[in-house]
């Protein structure tokens, strides 16, 4: 599946803008949410190919949507990279476990970021 279609979840405005435009420049569709509540409005509007997921956020956090997505039938084959500040390899584990495809951790690097599309992009 070609991944033209990126939803981007993270409550930090910064993180939302250098996001979008990395990913735009790459040719992507991007769309942003701030929270959980935000996101599944989201992907009921428009069906993303990928989500990049914040894990510190308001309300239910990203390892909590995480599983959520991945465990409602409409949403599971959508693919999630954990994108997040959480360095340890415990949570690392954690997000995998919770169904997540990759776990990049920021600041995040335009090339290590790429090459984990890409890897999810011939599957």
């Amino acid at each position: 599946m070609a991944i033209k279609k990126v939803l981007v979840v993270d409550d930090s405005k910064t993180e939302l803008m250098f996001l979008s435009d990395l990913l735009s420049r790459q040719g992507m569709q991007v769309r942003t949410a701030e929270n959980a509540d935000e996101a599944y409005r989201r992907m009921a509007e428009d069906r993303p190919d990928l989500i990049l997921m914040d894990v510190v956020m308001p309300g239910r956090n990203g390892f909590q949507l995480t599983r959520a997505i991945t465990r409602d039938p409409q949403y599971a084959g959508i693919p999630i990279i954990m994108c997040t500040s959480k360095d340890q390899e415990t949570d690392r584990v954690w997000g995998m476990r919770q169904g997540a495809r990759g776990y990049i951790t920021k600041p995040v690097d335009a090339a290590e970021l790429r090459a984990k599309i890409d890897a999810l992009d011939v599957n």
